[in-house]
Protein backbone atom coordinates (compact mmCIF):
# COMPACT_ATOMS: atom_id res chain seq x y z
CA UNK A 1 0.00 0.00 0.00
CA UNK A 2 -3.09 4.19 4.25
CA UNK A 3 -1.25 8.47 3.31
CA UNK A 4 3.43 16.29 4.11
CA UNK A 5 3.46 12.37 3.40
CA UNK A 6 3.54 10.46 0.59
CA UNK A 7 -0.49 9.29 -0.36
CA UNK A 8 -0.63 5.53 0.50
CA UNK A 9 -3.35 3.23 0.28
CA UNK A 10 -4.09 2.79 3.84
CA UNK A 11 -4.03 -1.30 4.31
CA UNK A 12 -5.05 -1.80 7.86
CA UNK A 13 -6.17 0.56 11.31
CA UNK A 14 -4.60 -2.80 12.90
CA UNK A 15 -2.24 -1.37 15.23
CA UNK A 16 -4.92 1.39 16.56
CA UNK A 17 -7.97 -0.19 16.29
CA UNK A 18 -7.60 -3.56 14.51
CA UNK A 19 -10.50 -2.40 11.84
CA UNK A 20 -9.45 -4.74 9.16
CA UNK A 21 -9.85 -3.46 5.60
CA UNK A 22 -6.48 -5.86 4.26
CA UNK A 23 -4.28 -7.61 6.36
CA UNK A 24 -0.75 -7.06 5.42
CA UNK A 25 0.16 -7.10 9.06
CA UNK A 26 2.99 -6.83 10.45
CA UNK A 27 4.90 -9.03 13.67
CA UNK A 28 7.40 -6.75 15.11
CA UNK A 29 9.93 -8.11 17.20
CA UNK A 30 10.53 -4.56 18.68
CA UNK A 31 8.84 -1.12 19.93
CA UNK A 32 10.29 2.01 18.05
CA UNK A 33 10.77 4.30 20.73
CA UNK A 34 9.79 8.12 20.03
CA UNK A 35 13.04 9.99 19.22
CA UNK A 36 12.54 13.85 19.72
CA UNK A 37 15.48 14.76 17.85
CA UNK A 38 15.80 18.35 18.56
CA UNK A 39 15.75 18.12 22.62
CA UNK A 40 14.31 16.51 25.27
CA UNK A 41 10.47 17.84 26.04
CA UNK A 42 10.36 20.31 28.82
CA UNK A 43 8.83 19.80 31.88
CA UNK A 44 5.04 20.45 31.48
CA UNK A 45 3.87 23.95 33.13
CA UNK A 46 0.59 21.79 34.63
CA UNK A 47 0.91 18.83 37.29
CA UNK A 48 -1.56 16.87 35.64
CA UNK A 49 -2.97 16.85 32.14
CA UNK A 50 -5.87 19.42 31.46
CA UNK A 51 -8.95 19.67 28.70
CA UNK A 52 -8.91 22.13 25.97
CA UNK A 53 -6.92 23.02 22.88
CA UNK A 54 -6.77 21.92 19.69
CA UNK A 55 -4.31 20.07 17.45
CA UNK A 56 -4.33 21.47 13.09
CA UNK A 57 -2.59 19.22 11.28
CA UNK A 58 -2.82 18.37 7.70
CA UNK A 59 -4.16 15.63 4.91
CA UNK A 60 -2.30 15.56 1.67
CA UNK A 61 -5.49 14.26 0.11
CA UNK A 62 -9.11 14.43 0.34
CA UNK A 63 -11.12 11.43 1.68
CA UNK A 64 -13.11 10.05 -1.05
CA UNK A 65 -15.01 8.58 1.62
CA UNK A 66 -15.63 8.12 5.60
CA UNK A 67 -17.71 5.09 5.44
CA UNK A 68 -15.43 2.70 7.27
CA UNK A 69 -17.07 -0.26 5.36
CA UNK A 70 -15.93 1.24 1.90
CA UNK A 71 -13.33 3.59 2.62
CA UNK A 72 -9.57 2.00 1.61
CA UNK A 73 -7.30 5.14 1.70
CA UNK A 74 -5.07 6.19 4.68
CA UNK A 75 -6.03 10.04 5.05
CA UNK A 76 -10.32 8.24 5.65
CA UNK A 77 -8.07 5.92 7.88
CA UNK A 78 -6.81 9.09 9.67
CA UNK A 79 -10.31 10.41 10.26
CA UNK A 80 -12.17 7.45 11.34
CA UNK A 81 -9.91 6.19 14.00
CA UNK A 82 -10.99 9.10 16.07
CA UNK A 83 -14.59 8.43 15.08
CA UNK A 84 -15.07 4.79 14.96
CA UNK A 85 -14.17 1.39 17.03
CA UNK A 86 -13.80 -2.26 17.14
CA UNK A 87 -14.88 -4.66 18.97
CA UNK A 88 -10.99 -4.99 20.40
CA UNK A 89 -8.11 -3.00 19.77
CA UNK A 90 -4.19 -3.47 20.31
CA UNK A 91 -2.98 -1.28 23.01
CA UNK A 92 -0.46 0.94 21.44
CA UNK A 93 2.30 0.64 23.54
CA UNK A 94 2.21 -3.12 24.99
CA UNK A 95 0.56 -3.96 21.31
CA UNK A 96 -1.22 -7.00 23.02
CA UNK A 97 -5.06 -7.44 22.04
CA UNK A 98 -7.43 -6.06 24.90
CA UNK A 99 -11.19 -5.35 25.00
CA UNK A 100 -13.24 -1.92 23.77
CA UNK A 101 -16.63 -2.44 22.21
CA UNK A 102 -16.50 -5.37 23.70
CA UNK A 103 -15.58 -6.03 27.27
CA UNK A 104 -14.72 -9.91 27.08
CA UNK A 105 -13.89 -12.64 24.38
CA UNK A 106 -13.64 -16.47 24.23
CA UNK A 107 -12.30 -18.38 21.49
CA UNK A 108 -12.91 -22.15 21.01
CA UNK A 109 -9.94 -24.40 21.26
CA UNK A 110 -10.74 -25.46 17.82
CA UNK A 111 -10.11 -21.55 16.10
CA UNK A 112 -14.06 -22.04 14.46
CA UNK A 113 -15.98 -20.09 17.18
CA UNK A 114 -14.97 -16.55 18.40
CA UNK A 115 -17.90 -15.29 20.96
CA UNK A 116 -17.86 -11.06 21.70
CA UNK A 117 -19.67 -9.75 24.83
CA UNK A 118 -20.85 -6.31 24.10
CA UNK A 119 -20.24 -3.35 26.75
CA UNK A 120 -23.64 -2.47 27.80
CA UNK A 121 -24.65 1.32 27.65
CA UNK A 122 -22.71 2.61 25.17
CA UNK A 123 -24.50 4.83 22.80
CA UNK A 124 -23.63 6.49 18.90
CA UNK A 125 -22.54 10.00 19.05
CA UNK A 126 -26.31 10.54 17.89
CA UNK A 127 -27.68 9.07 20.92
CA UNK A 128 -28.75 5.79 19.65
CA UNK A 129 -28.11 2.64 21.30
CA UNK A 130 -25.28 0.57 20.20
CA UNK A 131 -25.89 -3.59 19.73
CA UNK A 132 -25.41 -6.60 18.71
CA UNK A 133 -27.34 -5.75 15.53
CA UNK A 134 -25.01 -2.94 14.49
CA UNK A 135 -22.71 -5.83 14.08
CA UNK A 136 -24.80 -8.33 12.51
CA UNK A 137 -25.49 -5.19 9.70
CA UNK A 138 -22.21 -4.53 9.56
CA UNK A 139 -20.78 -7.82 8.75
CA UNK A 140 -23.82 -8.72 6.08
CA UNK A 141 -23.01 -5.26 4.62
CA UNK A 142 -19.22 -6.17 4.06
CA UNK A 143 -20.28 -9.72 2.73
CA UNK A 144 -22.93 -8.20 -0.07
CA UNK A 145 -21.21 -8.18 -3.45
CA UNK A 146 -23.02 -5.09 -4.12
CA UNK A 147 -21.20 -3.15 -1.77
CA UNK A 148 -17.78 -1.88 -2.48
CA UNK A 149 -16.11 -3.86 0.40
CA UNK A 150 -13.46 -6.63 -2.33
CA UNK A 151 -10.65 -5.23 0.16
CA UNK A 152 -12.47 -6.60 3.43
CA UNK A 153 -14.54 -9.35 2.00
CA UNK A 154 -12.25 -11.83 0.99
CA UNK A 155 -11.15 -11.72 5.19
CA UNK A 156 -14.28 -12.51 6.10
CA UNK A 157 -15.43 -15.21 3.58
CA UNK A 158 -14.69 -18.15 5.48
CA UNK A 159 -16.93 -17.27 8.22
CA UNK A 160 -20.27 -19.55 8.19
CA UNK A 161 -22.36 -17.56 9.76
CA UNK A 162 -22.83 -14.70 12.51
CA UNK A 163 -25.11 -15.21 15.16
CA UNK A 164 -26.68 -12.77 17.43
CA UNK A 165 -27.29 -14.60 20.63
CA UNK A 166 -28.70 -11.42 22.30
CA UNK A 167 -28.11 -7.86 21.97
CA UNK A 168 -25.15 -7.72 23.85
CA UNK A 169 -23.51 -11.16 22.80
CA UNK A 170 -22.54 -12.23 19.07
CA UNK A 171 -20.83 -15.38 17.80
CA UNK A 172 -18.58 -15.98 14.68
CA UNK A 173 -18.60 -19.36 13.09
CA UNK A 174 -16.08 -20.23 10.57
CA UNK A 175 -15.79 -23.00 8.33
CA UNK A 176 -12.06 -23.29 8.52
CA UNK A 177 -9.54 -21.95 10.86
CA UNK A 178 -7.92 -18.26 10.15
CA UNK A 179 -4.54 -17.57 12.22
CA UNK A 180 -5.73 -13.45 12.07
CA UNK A 181 -9.71 -14.66 13.08
CA UNK A 182 -9.55 -12.88 16.44
CA UNK A 183 -8.46 -9.72 14.70
CA UNK A 184 -10.87 -9.54 12.06
CA UNK A 185 -13.77 -10.82 13.80
CA UNK A 186 -12.83 -8.39 16.71
CA UNK A 187 -11.34 -5.89 14.36
CA UNK A 188 -14.88 -5.66 12.20
CA UNK A 189 -15.69 -2.32 11.28
CA UNK A 190 -19.23 -1.55 12.13
CA UNK A 191 -21.71 1.27 11.47
CA UNK A 192 -25.73 2.24 13.15
CA UNK A 193 -27.89 0.38 10.99
CA UNK A 194 -31.10 2.56 12.07
CA UNK A 195 -29.22 4.99 9.70
CA UNK A 196 -29.73 2.64 6.81
CA UNK A 197 -33.15 2.21 5.19
CA UNK A 198 -33.65 -1.01 3.66
CA UNK A 199 -33.21 -1.36 -0.02
CA UNK A 200 -30.86 2.39 -0.27
CA UNK A 201 -27.68 2.44 -1.98
CA UNK A 202 -25.18 1.59 0.80
CA UNK A 203 -22.20 2.62 -1.62
CA UNK A 204 -23.71 6.15 -2.08
CA UNK A 205 -25.04 6.76 1.74
CA UNK A 206 -25.07 10.13 3.37
CA UNK A 207 -22.87 8.38 6.36
CA UNK A 208 -19.81 8.49 3.71
CA UNK A 209 -20.24 12.52 4.45
CA UNK A 210 -21.52 12.84 7.67
CA UNK A 211 -19.78 9.52 9.43
CA UNK A 212 -21.38 8.60 13.02
CA UNK A 213 -19.49 6.46 15.40
CA UNK A 214 -19.09 5.70 19.28
CA UNK A 215 -15.70 7.12 19.61
CA UNK A 216 -14.13 9.71 21.36
CA UNK A 217 -14.77 12.35 18.42
CA UNK A 218 -17.39 12.67 16.51
CA UNK A 219 -17.53 14.68 12.93
CA UNK A 220 -18.20 18.64 13.57
CA UNK A 221 -17.85 19.43 9.94
CA UNK A 222 -16.38 18.60 6.50
CA UNK A 223 -15.49 21.32 4.00
CA UNK A 224 -14.66 20.00 0.50
CA UNK A 225 -11.02 20.91 -0.48
CA UNK A 226 -10.65 22.98 3.16
CA UNK A 227 -10.65 20.92 6.39
CA UNK A 228 -12.20 18.21 8.12
CA UNK A 229 -12.88 19.19 11.82
CA UNK A 230 -13.79 16.62 14.55
CA UNK A 231 -14.87 17.74 18.08
CA UNK A 232 -14.49 15.72 21.10
CA UNK A 233 -17.71 13.33 22.05
CA UNK A 234 -18.90 14.74 25.43
CA UNK A 235 -21.19 11.67 26.00
CA UNK A 236 -18.10 9.02 25.02
CA UNK A 237 -17.87 6.06 26.95
CA UNK A 238 -14.51 5.99 27.63
CA UNK A 239 -11.97 7.70 28.80
CA UNK A 240 -12.63 11.04 27.08
CA UNK A 241 -9.37 12.88 25.26
CA UNK A 242 -8.14 16.32 26.13
CA UNK A 243 -7.88 17.49 23.47
CA UNK A 244 -10.74 19.78 22.09
CA UNK A 245 -10.98 19.66 18.51
CA UNK A 246 -8.75 17.81 15.85
CA UNK A 247 -8.15 19.90 12.39
CA UNK A 248 -7.09 18.34 9.43
CA UNK A 249 -6.11 21.11 6.59
CA UNK A 250 -6.55 19.95 3.16
CA UNK A 251 -2.90 20.85 1.81
CA UNK A 252 -1.95 18.02 -0.81
CA UNK A 253 1.64 20.43 -1.40
CA UNK A 254 3.78 19.73 0.75
CA UNK A 255 6.20 22.65 0.24
CA UNK A 256 3.06 24.93 0.77
CA UNK A 257 1.79 22.68 3.86
CA UNK A 258 5.66 23.57 5.72
CA UNK A 259 4.91 27.35 5.26
CA UNK A 260 1.56 26.97 7.28
CA UNK A 261 3.31 25.21 9.73
CA UNK A 262 6.15 28.15 9.78
CA UNK A 263 3.25 30.37 10.33
CA UNK A 264 1.50 28.86 12.57
CA UNK A 265 -1.36 28.07 10.66
CA UNK A 266 -0.34 23.83 11.38
CA UNK A 267 0.41 22.33 14.78
CA UNK A 268 1.91 18.96 13.17
CA UNK A 269 2.55 18.13 9.69
CA UNK A 270 4.93 15.51 8.23
CA UNK A 271 7.91 16.61 6.56
CA UNK A 272 9.57 15.33 3.28
CA UNK A 273 13.25 14.44 3.99
CA UNK A 274 14.72 17.82 2.33
CA UNK A 275 12.50 19.94 4.39
CA UNK A 276 14.01 18.51 7.62
CA UNK A 277 17.67 18.51 5.84
CA UNK A 278 17.92 22.11 4.98
CA UNK A 279 14.43 24.02 5.52
CA UNK A 280 13.60 23.35 9.24
CA UNK A 281 16.90 24.05 11.07
CA UNK A 282 16.86 27.71 11.91
CA UNK A 283 16.89 28.07 15.58
CA UNK A 284 13.24 29.99 15.35
CA UNK A 285 11.65 26.46 14.62
CA UNK A 286 13.40 24.50 17.23
CA UNK A 287 11.95 26.61 19.21
CA UNK A 288 8.75 26.04 17.71
CA UNK A 289 8.38 22.22 17.03
CA UNK A 290 9.91 18.94 18.04
CA UNK A 291 11.20 17.11 15.59
CA UNK A 292 9.68 13.12 15.26
CA UNK A 293 11.77 10.98 13.06
CA UNK A 294 10.45 7.01 13.63
CA UNK A 295 10.01 3.85 11.19
CA UNK A 296 6.03 2.54 10.63
CA UNK A 297 5.64 -0.27 8.92
CA UNK A 298 4.88 0.69 5.40
CA UNK A 299 6.52 0.56 1.54
CA UNK A 300 6.31 2.01 -1.34
CA UNK A 301 6.14 0.65 -4.55
CA UNK A 302 6.07 1.04 -8.76
CA UNK A 303 3.16 -1.31 -9.97
CA UNK A 304 3.52 -2.85 -13.53
CA UNK A 305 0.06 -3.31 -15.00
CA UNK A 306 0.13 -7.01 -16.14
CA UNK A 307 -3.05 -6.95 -18.11
CA UNK A 308 -1.47 -4.47 -20.51
CA UNK A 309 0.26 -6.69 -23.20
CA UNK A 310 3.81 -4.39 -22.39
CA UNK A 311 4.31 -5.58 -18.71
CA UNK A 312 2.78 -9.47 -19.27
CA UNK A 313 6.46 -11.19 -19.33
CA UNK A 314 7.98 -11.32 -16.21
CA UNK A 315 11.77 -10.44 -18.26
CA UNK A 316 10.08 -7.02 -18.77
CA UNK A 317 9.31 -6.28 -15.63
CA UNK A 318 12.63 -7.33 -13.77
CA UNK A 319 14.41 -5.31 -16.54
CA UNK A 320 12.25 -2.81 -15.49
CA UNK A 321 13.38 -2.85 -11.65
CA UNK A 322 16.92 -3.16 -13.17
CA UNK A 323 16.36 0.79 -14.63
CA UNK A 324 15.56 2.43 -11.17
CA UNK A 325 18.24 3.41 -9.31
CA UNK A 326 17.21 3.05 -6.10
CA UNK A 327 20.25 3.06 -4.28
CA UNK A 328 21.16 6.76 -5.56
CA UNK A 329 17.27 7.68 -5.48
CA UNK A 330 17.59 6.63 -1.61
CA UNK A 331 20.55 8.93 -1.09
CA UNK A 332 19.70 11.69 -3.27
CA UNK A 333 15.97 12.50 -3.07
CA UNK A 334 15.38 10.99 0.22
CA UNK A 335 18.00 11.88 1.87
CA UNK A 336 19.34 8.72 3.21
CA UNK A 337 16.08 8.39 5.08
CA UNK A 338 14.69 4.80 4.42
CA UNK A 339 16.12 1.02 3.23
CA UNK A 340 15.60 -0.03 -0.40
CA UNK A 341 13.33 -3.42 -0.10
CA UNK A 342 12.91 -6.56 -1.99
CA UNK A 343 9.22 -7.61 -0.51
CA UNK A 344 6.05 -6.93 0.54
CA UNK A 345 6.27 -7.42 3.85
CA UNK A 346 7.93 -4.95 6.31
CA UNK A 347 11.24 -5.25 6.28
CA UNK A 348 11.95 -5.67 9.92
CA UNK A 349 9.51 -8.47 10.52
CA UNK A 350 10.44 -11.94 10.59
CA UNK A 351 8.32 -12.25 7.37
CA UNK A 352 10.49 -10.47 5.59
CA UNK A 353 13.12 -12.76 3.67
CA UNK A 354 16.51 -11.15 4.10
CA UNK A 355 18.55 -13.87 2.23
CA UNK A 356 16.55 -12.01 -1.17
CA UNK A 357 18.72 -9.02 -1.73
CA UNK A 358 16.83 -6.18 -4.51
CA UNK A 359 17.81 -6.71 -8.58
CA UNK A 360 20.64 -4.07 -8.69
CA UNK A 361 20.52 -1.15 -11.10
CA UNK A 362 22.26 -3.14 -14.29
CA UNK A 363 21.01 -1.40 -17.56
CA UNK A 364 23.47 -3.77 -19.46
CA UNK A 365 21.63 -6.65 -17.76
CA UNK A 366 18.24 -5.32 -18.32
CA UNK A 367 18.88 -4.32 -22.36
CA UNK A 368 19.77 -8.49 -22.33
CA UNK A 369 16.76 -9.19 -20.54
CA UNK A 370 14.75 -7.25 -22.86
CA UNK A 371 16.09 -8.44 -25.53
CA UNK A 372 15.61 -11.99 -24.88
CA UNK A 373 11.86 -10.54 -24.75
CA UNK A 374 11.56 -9.27 -28.33
CA UNK A 375 12.87 -5.51 -27.74
CA UNK A 376 16.00 -4.12 -29.79
CA UNK A 377 17.40 -0.83 -30.62
CA UNK A 378 17.82 -1.08 -34.68
CA UNK A 379 20.55 1.28 -34.84
CA UNK A 380 21.49 1.59 -31.57
CA UNK A 381 20.90 4.64 -30.27
CA UNK A 382 17.14 4.97 -31.29
CA UNK A 383 13.80 3.67 -29.42
CA UNK A 384 13.61 0.07 -28.30
CA UNK A 385 11.46 -1.38 -30.80
CA UNK A 386 9.68 -4.82 -31.10
CA UNK A 387 7.85 -5.76 -34.24
CA UNK A 388 8.12 -1.75 -35.49
CA UNK A 389 6.08 -0.80 -31.84
CA UNK A 390 7.72 1.25 -30.01
CA UNK A 391 8.34 0.34 -26.07
CA UNK A 392 6.41 3.54 -24.42
CA UNK A 393 4.26 3.66 -21.73
CA UNK A 394 2.06 6.11 -19.46
CA UNK A 395 3.21 6.31 -15.55
CA UNK A 396 0.91 7.71 -13.68
CA UNK A 397 1.25 9.37 -10.07
CA UNK A 398 -0.40 11.43 -7.54
CA UNK A 399 -0.39 15.26 -8.33
CA UNK A 400 1.27 16.85 -5.21
CA UNK A 401 3.69 14.11 -4.64
CA UNK A 402 6.87 16.01 -4.74
CA UNK A 403 8.79 12.81 -4.05
CA UNK A 404 7.05 10.99 -6.47
CA UNK A 405 7.58 13.38 -9.37
CA UNK A 406 11.44 13.19 -8.29
CA UNK A 407 10.93 9.67 -8.58
CA UNK A 408 9.50 9.44 -11.53
CA UNK A 409 11.90 11.95 -13.46
CA UNK A 410 14.99 10.35 -12.28
CA UNK A 411 13.60 7.03 -13.91
CA UNK A 412 12.23 8.48 -16.45
CA UNK A 413 15.79 9.82 -17.79
CA UNK A 414 17.07 6.10 -17.23
CA UNK A 415 14.82 4.61 -19.62
CA UNK A 416 15.57 7.37 -22.49
CA UNK A 417 19.00 6.33 -22.08
CA UNK A 418 18.11 2.62 -23.09
CA UNK A 419 15.32 3.78 -26.02
CA UNK A 420 12.22 3.65 -23.61
CA UNK A 421 9.92 6.79 -23.13
CA UNK A 422 7.55 6.85 -20.20
CA UNK A 423 4.74 9.52 -20.27
CA UNK A 424 4.40 10.70 -16.23
CA UNK A 425 1.27 11.73 -15.73
CA UNK A 426 -0.19 13.35 -13.03
CA UNK A 427 -3.48 12.71 -11.56
CA UNK A 428 -5.75 14.44 -8.77
CA UNK A 429 -6.19 11.76 -5.98
CA UNK A 430 -10.05 11.06 -6.98
CA UNK A 431 -8.67 10.35 -10.32
CA UNK A 432 -5.85 8.71 -10.00
CA UNK A 433 -8.10 6.13 -7.65
CA UNK A 434 -10.02 5.33 -10.33
CA UNK A 435 -7.82 4.68 -12.45
CA UNK A 436 -6.21 2.25 -10.10
CA UNK A 437 -9.35 0.36 -9.63
CA UNK A 438 -10.58 0.47 -13.15
CA UNK A 439 -7.56 -1.34 -13.67
CA UNK A 440 -7.11 1.62 -16.23
CA UNK A 441 -3.22 2.16 -16.38
CA UNK A 442 0.06 0.86 -17.29
CA UNK A 443 2.26 1.74 -14.42
CA UNK A 444 1.85 3.68 -11.61
CA UNK A 445 3.64 4.48 -8.00
CA UNK A 446 2.17 4.12 -4.33
CA UNK A 447 2.72 3.27 -0.97
CA UNK A 448 0.86 0.14 1.52
CA UNK A 449 1.17 1.45 5.03
CA UNK A 450 1.14 -1.76 7.11
CA UNK A 451 -0.74 -3.71 9.99
CA UNK A 452 0.75 -5.99 13.03
CA UNK A 453 0.52 -9.13 11.50
CA UNK A 454 1.02 -10.38 8.05
CA UNK A 455 -1.58 -11.88 5.54
CA UNK A 456 -0.85 -11.05 1.72
CA UNK A 457 -4.34 -12.31 0.82
CA UNK A 458 -6.07 -8.96 -0.25
CA UNK A 459 -3.17 -7.69 -2.58
CA UNK A 460 -1.67 -10.98 -3.96
CA UNK A 461 -4.16 -13.40 -4.19
CA UNK A 462 -5.40 -14.16 -7.77
CA UNK A 463 -9.02 -14.03 -6.57
CA UNK A 464 -8.41 -9.85 -5.66
CA UNK A 465 -6.87 -9.49 -9.78
CA UNK A 466 -10.42 -8.61 -11.13
CA UNK A 467 -12.27 -6.54 -8.10
CA UNK A 468 -9.48 -6.08 -5.05
CA UNK A 469 -6.12 -4.63 -4.21
CA UNK A 470 -4.09 -6.79 -6.32
CA UNK A 471 -4.90 -4.24 -8.93
CA UNK A 472 -1.33 -4.67 -11.14
CA UNK A 473 -3.62 -8.45 -11.74
CA UNK A 474 -0.32 -10.55 -10.69
CA UNK A 475 -1.81 -14.63 -11.02
CA UNK A 476 0.68 -17.20 -9.98
CA UNK A 477 -1.27 -20.78 -8.90
CA UNK A 478 1.95 -21.68 -6.22
CA UNK A 479 1.63 -18.21 -4.48
CA UNK A 480 -2.00 -18.42 -4.20
CA UNK A 481 -1.43 -22.01 -2.69
CA UNK A 482 1.13 -20.31 -0.01
CA UNK A 483 -1.06 -17.64 0.97
CA UNK A 484 -3.94 -19.94 1.33
CA UNK A 485 -1.78 -22.50 3.49
CA UNK A 486 -0.42 -19.49 5.76
CA UNK A 487 -3.72 -18.17 6.86
CA UNK A 488 -4.06 -21.85 8.23
CA UNK A 489 -0.82 -21.94 9.96
CA UNK A 490 -0.76 -20.64 13.39
CA UNK A 491 2.41 -21.88 14.04
CA UNK A 492 4.20 -18.61 13.43
CA UNK A 493 7.78 -20.48 12.18
CA UNK A 494 6.26 -22.47 9.60
CA UNK A 495 4.30 -19.55 8.75
CA UNK A 496 7.31 -17.61 8.18
CA UNK A 497 8.88 -19.97 5.90
CA UNK A 498 6.07 -20.22 3.38
CA UNK A 499 6.38 -16.11 3.47
CA UNK A 500 9.84 -16.48 2.60
CA UNK A 501 9.21 -18.05 -0.32
CA UNK A 502 6.27 -16.28 -1.39
CA UNK A 503 8.81 -13.58 -1.20
CA UNK A 504 11.11 -15.33 -3.99
CA UNK A 505 8.23 -15.74 -5.78
CA UNK A 506 7.60 -12.16 -6.53
CA UNK A 507 11.40 -11.35 -6.55
CA UNK A 508 11.21 -13.34 -9.32
CA UNK A 509 8.00 -12.47 -11.07
CA UNK A 510 7.99 -8.35 -10.32
CA UNK A 511 4.39 -7.00 -10.43
CA UNK A 512 5.83 -4.23 -8.48
CA UNK A 513 9.25 -2.63 -8.25
CA UNK A 514 9.56 -2.44 -4.79
CA UNK A 515 11.00 0.43 -3.92
CA UNK A 516 11.90 1.75 -0.08
CA UNK A 517 10.71 1.45 3.44
CA UNK A 518 11.26 5.32 4.53
CA UNK A 519 11.35 7.11 7.98
CA UNK A 520 8.55 8.94 9.10
CA UNK A 521 9.80 12.60 9.95
CA UNK A 522 7.23 15.05 11.62
CA UNK A 523 7.49 18.12 13.42
CA UNK A 524 4.73 18.77 16.60
CA UNK A 525 4.70 22.13 18.03
CA UNK A 526 6.58 22.10 21.31
CA UNK A 527 3.37 22.89 23.35
CA UNK A 528 1.61 19.76 23.41
CA UNK A 529 2.63 17.02 26.29
CA UNK A 530 2.69 13.33 26.40
CA UNK A 531 3.63 13.04 22.64
CA UNK A 532 4.71 9.73 21.92
CA UNK A 533 5.40 7.88 18.89
CA UNK A 534 4.59 4.03 19.31
CA UNK A 535 4.95 0.84 17.00
CA UNK A 536 2.38 1.71 15.18
CA UNK A 537 2.69 5.91 14.75
CA UNK A 538 1.10 8.69 17.36
CA UNK A 539 -1.56 8.71 19.57
CA UNK A 540 -2.85 11.92 19.56
CA UNK A 541 -6.05 10.98 21.44
CA UNK A 542 -3.32 11.36 24.54
CA UNK A 543 -2.14 14.51 24.09
CA UNK A 544 -2.84 17.55 26.11
CA UNK A 545 -1.37 21.53 26.27
CA UNK A 546 -0.89 22.96 29.81
CA UNK A 547 -3.77 26.31 30.25
CA UNK A 548 -1.13 28.57 30.09
CA UNK A 549 0.06 27.64 26.59
CA UNK A 550 -3.62 26.74 24.96
CA UNK A 551 -4.00 28.82 21.92
CA UNK A 552 -7.90 27.87 21.17
CA UNK A 553 -11.03 28.64 23.22
CA UNK A 554 -13.71 25.84 24.19
CA UNK A 555 -15.79 26.05 21.39
CA UNK A 556 -19.42 24.62 21.37
CA UNK A 557 -22.27 25.83 19.41
CA UNK A 558 -25.81 24.49 19.20
CA UNK A 559 -26.12 21.22 17.18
Amino acid sequence: MKKSKRREIHASRDGRTIAGRMAIFLSLLLLFAWQAVSGDVAAAADPVPVDGDWVIGNLGSEPPTLNPITSTDLSASTIQEYIYETLIRRNPETMKLEPLLAESWQVAEDHLTYTFHLRKNIAWADGQPFTARDIRYSFDRIRDPAVDAAHLRNYYQDIERLEVLDDHTVRFHYRIPYFLALQFCGGIPIVPVHLFKPGEDFNKHPIARSPVGTGPYRLLHWRTGEEIVLVRNEAYWGVRPHLDRLVFKIIPDPTVALHVLKQGGLDVSGLLPIQWVKQTQSERFQEMFRKLKYYTPRYNYVGWNMKRPLFADRRVRVAMTMLIDRETILRRVLFGFGTVVSGTFYVNSPEYNRNIKPWPYDPAAALALLEQAGWKRRDGNGPLEKDGTPFQFEFILPAGSKIGEQIATMFQENLKQVGIRMEIRKLEWAVFIQKIDSRNFDACTLGWSLGWESDPYQIWHSSMAEKGSNFVGFRNEEADRIIEAARQEFDPEKRYRLYHRFGEILHEEQPYTFLFTTETLAAVARRFENVKVYAMGPERKEWWVPKALQKYPIVRKPE
